[in-house]
């Protein structure tokens, strides 16, 4: 199984708890089909670059996992489906 980092980035006027459900509903995907959550860093609201949607800030999450390509293909389609969810980067880390 190979490292990856995921950057996500939620809407910023969510609920604590939404926030939170979000984080453990993408955990919970890795950890069921086998996958190691090494962390999760909420970084908090912070203004985006340009605007999404008409929104200029989102919540940042940035969660190092330990997965195979299944994993991360079925992260980056649960993440596409989530209206709430504005962008989503998954990278190999070296």
């Amino acid at each position: 199984m190979k490292t990856y980092e995921m950057l996500y980035v939620l809407e910023s006027n969510l609920a604590d708890e939404a926030k939170e459900a979000f984080a453990a509903k993408f955990e919970g995907i890795v950890t069921s089909m086998g996958g190691n959550v090494v962390s999760t860093d909420k970084w908090g609201v912070k203004k985006l670059a340009y605007p999404i949607n008409y929104k200029h800030d989102g919540y940042y999450v940035l969660m190092t996992i330990e997965a195979n390509g299944a994993i991360v293909k079925e992260l980056d389609r649960v993440c596409g489906l989530a209206s709430e969810v504005l962008r989503r980067v998954i990278t190999v880390k070296a």
